[in-house]
Protein backbone atom coordinates (compact mmCIF):
# COMPACT_ATOMS: atom_id res chain seq x y z
CA UNK A 1 0.00 0.00 0.00
CA UNK A 2 2.74 2.35 1.00
CA UNK A 3 4.52 2.03 -2.12
CA UNK A 4 1.57 2.62 -4.52
CA UNK A 5 1.07 5.72 -2.53
CA UNK A 6 4.58 6.75 -2.81
CA UNK A 7 3.89 5.92 -6.82
CA UNK A 8 0.67 8.11 -6.55
CA UNK A 9 2.83 10.84 -5.37
CA UNK A 10 6.31 10.61 -7.76
CA UNK A 11 4.33 10.43 -10.67
CA UNK A 12 2.61 14.31 -10.57
CA UNK A 13 6.30 15.14 -9.23
CA UNK A 14 8.40 13.78 -11.78
CA UNK A 15 5.65 15.70 -14.19
CA UNK A 16 6.26 18.94 -12.90
CA UNK A 17 9.80 18.42 -12.54
CA UNK A 18 9.51 17.77 -16.58
CA UNK A 19 7.24 20.42 -17.47
CA UNK A 20 9.42 22.37 -15.30
CA UNK A 21 12.57 22.04 -17.29
CA UNK A 22 10.69 21.91 -20.67
CA UNK A 23 9.80 25.43 -19.71
CA UNK A 24 13.27 26.65 -18.56
CA UNK A 25 14.26 25.36 -21.91
CA UNK A 26 11.40 27.43 -23.81
CA UNK A 27 11.84 30.59 -22.35
CA UNK A 28 15.91 30.44 -19.88
CA UNK A 29 17.32 32.03 -23.25
CA UNK A 30 15.30 34.94 -22.94
CA UNK A 31 16.48 35.64 -19.58
CA UNK A 32 19.88 36.97 -20.36
CA UNK A 33 18.75 39.91 -22.65
CA UNK A 34 16.26 41.42 -20.08
CA UNK A 35 19.50 43.39 -17.86
CA UNK A 36 20.80 43.97 -21.85
CA UNK A 37 17.47 45.25 -23.05
CA UNK A 38 16.89 47.34 -19.72
CA UNK A 39 20.24 48.89 -19.85
CA UNK A 40 20.28 49.70 -23.31
CA UNK A 41 16.61 51.68 -22.94
CA UNK A 42 17.75 53.29 -19.80
CA UNK A 43 21.37 54.49 -21.11
CA UNK A 44 20.08 54.70 -25.05
CA UNK A 45 23.92 53.67 -26.15
CA UNK A 46 24.12 50.37 -27.33
CA UNK A 47 27.99 50.25 -28.27
CA UNK A 48 28.21 47.80 -25.65
CA UNK A 49 26.03 45.33 -27.35
CA UNK A 50 27.41 43.60 -30.39
CA UNK A 51 24.24 43.37 -32.63
CA UNK A 52 26.16 40.20 -34.30
CA UNK A 53 24.97 38.34 -31.22
CA UNK A 54 21.64 38.69 -32.66
CA UNK A 55 22.95 37.99 -36.58
CA UNK A 56 24.35 34.54 -35.13
CA UNK A 57 21.05 33.23 -32.58
CA UNK A 58 18.59 34.36 -35.86
CA UNK A 59 20.89 32.08 -38.06
CA UNK A 60 21.31 29.42 -35.71
CA UNK A 61 17.67 29.32 -34.82
CA UNK A 62 16.01 29.55 -38.53
CA UNK A 63 18.51 26.52 -39.52
CA UNK A 64 17.49 25.03 -36.61
CA UNK A 65 13.97 24.67 -36.83
CA UNK A 66 14.63 23.96 -40.55
CA UNK A 67 16.16 20.81 -39.31
CA UNK A 68 12.86 19.91 -37.27
CA UNK A 69 11.54 19.21 -40.39
CA UNK A 70 13.63 16.45 -41.65
CA UNK A 71 14.23 15.03 -38.18
CA UNK A 72 11.99 15.60 -35.14
CA UNK A 73 12.91 16.60 -31.58
CA UNK A 74 11.94 17.27 -28.61
CA UNK A 75 8.74 20.26 -28.88
CA UNK A 76 10.50 22.48 -26.15
CA UNK A 77 13.77 23.22 -28.38
CA UNK A 78 11.49 24.16 -31.31
CA UNK A 79 9.71 26.62 -28.83
CA UNK A 80 12.38 27.99 -27.69
CA UNK A 81 13.75 28.88 -31.08
CA UNK A 82 10.48 30.49 -31.96
CA UNK A 83 10.61 32.44 -28.87
CA UNK A 84 14.45 33.17 -29.65
CA UNK A 85 14.07 34.77 -33.16
CA UNK A 86 11.45 37.26 -31.71
CA UNK A 87 13.63 38.00 -28.84
CA UNK A 88 16.66 38.61 -31.08
CA UNK A 89 14.60 40.91 -33.19
CA UNK A 90 13.30 42.99 -30.65
CA UNK A 91 16.62 43.86 -29.50
CA UNK A 92 18.11 44.43 -32.83
CA UNK A 93 15.07 47.03 -33.02
CA UNK A 94 15.84 48.89 -29.75
CA UNK A 95 19.66 48.83 -30.70
CA UNK A 96 18.75 50.13 -34.31
CA UNK A 97 16.70 52.94 -33.03
CA UNK A 98 19.54 54.04 -30.11
CA UNK A 99 22.23 53.92 -32.65
CA UNK A 100 20.39 55.89 -35.46
CA UNK A 101 19.08 58.56 -32.71
CA UNK A 102 22.77 59.18 -31.21
CA UNK A 103 24.52 59.01 -34.99
CA UNK A 104 22.02 61.97 -36.70
CA UNK A 105 24.73 62.71 -39.48
CA UNK A 106 25.89 59.32 -40.55
CA UNK A 107 24.85 58.40 -43.97
CA UNK A 108 21.81 55.91 -44.15
CA UNK A 109 22.26 52.20 -45.22
CA UNK A 110 19.86 49.97 -46.16
CA UNK A 111 20.23 45.51 -47.02
CA UNK A 112 19.17 47.07 -50.88
CA UNK A 113 22.34 48.62 -51.27
CA UNK A 114 23.95 45.43 -51.47
CA UNK A 115 26.94 46.75 -49.71
CA UNK A 116 29.08 44.20 -47.63
CA UNK A 117 31.08 46.46 -46.14
CA UNK A 118 27.90 47.75 -44.34
CA UNK A 119 26.42 44.22 -44.07
CA UNK A 120 24.68 44.28 -40.55
CA UNK A 121 25.11 48.13 -40.42
CA UNK A 122 21.63 49.48 -41.62
CA UNK A 123 19.43 52.37 -39.94
CA UNK A 124 16.41 50.73 -40.12
CA UNK A 125 14.94 48.11 -38.34
CA UNK A 126 12.75 47.08 -41.62
CA UNK A 127 16.06 46.04 -43.56
CA UNK A 128 16.86 43.28 -41.14
CA UNK A 129 13.55 42.32 -41.71
CA UNK A 130 14.22 41.91 -45.13
CA UNK A 131 17.48 39.91 -44.30
CA UNK A 132 15.98 37.99 -42.31
CA UNK A 133 12.98 36.72 -44.68
CA UNK A 134 15.76 36.41 -47.19
CA UNK A 135 17.40 34.12 -45.31
CA UNK A 136 14.74 31.95 -44.63
CA UNK A 137 13.11 31.91 -48.31
CA UNK A 138 16.17 30.82 -49.26
CA UNK A 139 17.64 28.08 -46.85
CA UNK A 140 13.82 26.94 -46.58
CA UNK A 141 14.10 26.24 -50.52
CA UNK A 142 17.26 24.72 -50.34
CA UNK A 143 16.29 22.47 -47.64
CA UNK A 144 12.91 21.58 -49.21
CA UNK A 145 14.75 20.13 -52.10
CA UNK A 146 17.41 18.19 -49.90
CA UNK A 147 14.66 17.03 -47.25
CA UNK A 148 15.02 13.47 -48.27
CA UNK A 149 18.84 13.74 -47.79
CA UNK A 150 19.78 12.02 -44.66
CA UNK A 151 23.18 13.50 -45.27
CA UNK A 152 21.97 16.91 -45.51
CA UNK A 153 19.44 16.85 -42.43
CA UNK A 154 22.45 16.14 -40.45
CA UNK A 155 24.78 18.98 -41.77
CA UNK A 156 22.00 21.27 -41.18
CA UNK A 157 21.62 20.33 -37.44
CA UNK A 158 25.22 20.43 -37.09
CA UNK A 159 25.31 23.78 -38.38
CA UNK A 160 22.57 24.92 -36.31
CA UNK A 161 24.13 24.29 -32.95
CA UNK A 162 27.56 24.95 -34.15
CA UNK A 163 26.53 28.30 -35.37
CA UNK A 164 24.57 28.73 -31.98
CA UNK A 165 27.92 27.37 -30.29
CA UNK A 166 29.50 30.67 -31.71
CA UNK A 167 27.25 32.94 -30.17
CA UNK A 168 29.27 34.51 -27.24
CA UNK A 169 32.34 34.92 -30.36
CA UNK A 170 31.50 38.27 -31.42
CA UNK A 171 31.14 39.59 -27.54
CA UNK A 172 34.60 37.93 -26.93
CA UNK A 173 36.16 40.12 -30.25
CA UNK A 174 34.12 42.85 -29.46
CA UNK A 175 35.44 43.08 -25.55
CA UNK A 176 39.12 42.08 -26.87
CA UNK A 177 39.33 44.65 -29.67
CA UNK A 178 38.10 47.62 -26.88
CA UNK A 179 40.59 45.59 -24.30
CA UNK A 180 37.29 46.21 -22.14
CA UNK A 181 34.13 44.78 -21.09
CA UNK A 182 32.73 48.14 -19.89
CA UNK A 183 29.08 48.71 -21.89
CA UNK A 184 28.72 44.43 -21.61
CA UNK A 185 26.38 42.87 -18.79
CA UNK A 186 28.08 40.92 -16.59
CA UNK A 187 24.62 39.42 -15.78
CA UNK A 188 23.83 38.66 -19.08
CA UNK A 189 27.28 36.47 -19.21
CA UNK A 190 26.56 34.75 -16.26
CA UNK A 191 22.99 33.51 -16.64
CA UNK A 192 24.44 33.12 -20.49
CA UNK A 193 26.91 30.18 -18.73
CA UNK A 194 24.28 29.26 -16.29
CA UNK A 195 21.75 28.79 -19.03
CA UNK A 196 23.87 26.96 -21.22
CA UNK A 197 25.24 25.09 -18.92
CA UNK A 198 21.88 23.92 -18.04
CA UNK A 199 20.87 23.83 -21.89
CA UNK A 200 23.90 21.06 -22.39
CA UNK A 201 22.64 19.17 -19.28
CA UNK A 202 19.38 19.14 -20.55
CA UNK A 203 20.59 17.87 -24.33
CA UNK A 204 22.81 14.80 -22.59
CA UNK A 205 20.24 13.63 -20.18
CA UNK A 206 17.57 14.13 -22.69
CA UNK A 207 19.77 11.96 -25.25
CA UNK A 208 19.17 14.78 -28.52
CA UNK A 209 21.56 14.10 -31.32
CA UNK A 210 24.59 14.08 -30.53
CA UNK A 211 25.63 17.97 -32.34
CA UNK A 212 23.68 19.51 -29.55
CA UNK A 213 25.35 17.77 -26.99
CA UNK A 214 28.81 18.63 -28.40
CA UNK A 215 27.92 22.45 -29.69
CA UNK A 216 26.72 23.08 -25.87
CA UNK A 217 29.99 22.57 -24.56
CA UNK A 218 31.61 24.61 -26.58
CA UNK A 219 28.98 26.92 -25.90
CA UNK A 220 29.75 26.92 -22.29
CA UNK A 221 33.58 27.38 -23.03
CA UNK A 222 33.38 30.42 -25.31
CA UNK A 223 31.23 31.79 -22.04
CA UNK A 224 33.79 30.77 -19.83
CA UNK A 225 36.36 32.47 -21.89
CA UNK A 226 34.33 35.81 -21.75
CA UNK A 227 34.08 35.52 -17.69
CA UNK A 228 38.00 35.24 -18.22
CA UNK A 229 37.98 38.86 -20.02
CA UNK A 230 36.03 40.28 -17.55
CA UNK A 231 38.24 39.47 -14.70
CA UNK A 232 41.32 39.86 -16.30
CA UNK A 233 40.37 43.52 -18.20
CA UNK A 234 38.62 44.73 -14.37
CA UNK A 235 41.88 43.37 -12.64
CA UNK A 236 44.73 44.92 -15.26
CA UNK A 237 42.77 47.51 -17.14
CA UNK A 238 43.99 48.62 -20.46
CA UNK A 239 42.34 51.54 -21.29
CA UNK A 240 42.07 55.21 -20.07
CA UNK A 241 39.52 55.64 -17.51
CA UNK A 242 37.68 58.28 -19.09
CA UNK A 243 36.03 55.85 -21.46
CA UNK A 244 34.12 55.06 -18.31
CA UNK A 245 30.99 57.20 -19.29
CA UNK A 246 28.90 55.32 -20.78
CA UNK A 247 27.53 52.23 -18.28
CA UNK A 248 25.57 50.13 -20.91
CA UNK A 249 25.46 46.77 -20.64
CA UNK A 250 25.23 42.60 -23.26
CA UNK A 251 23.32 35.54 -25.64
CA UNK A 252 20.74 32.06 -25.41
CA UNK A 253 20.69 29.00 -23.64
Amino acid sequence: METADLEWLLGPMQQLVSWGAAGAMVFGGVVPYVPQYRDIKRTQNAEGFSTYVCLVLLVANILRILFWFGRRFESPLLWQSIIMIITMLLMLKLCTEVRVSNDLNIKRRSFSDFDLNYFWHWSKFTDYVQCVLTFTGVTGYITYLWLDSSLFVETLGFLAVFTEAMLGVPQLYRNYQNRSTEGMSVKMVLMWTSGDTFKTVYFILNQAPLQFSICGLLQVFVDMAILLQVYLYSSYPQKPTSHTTHPASTKAL
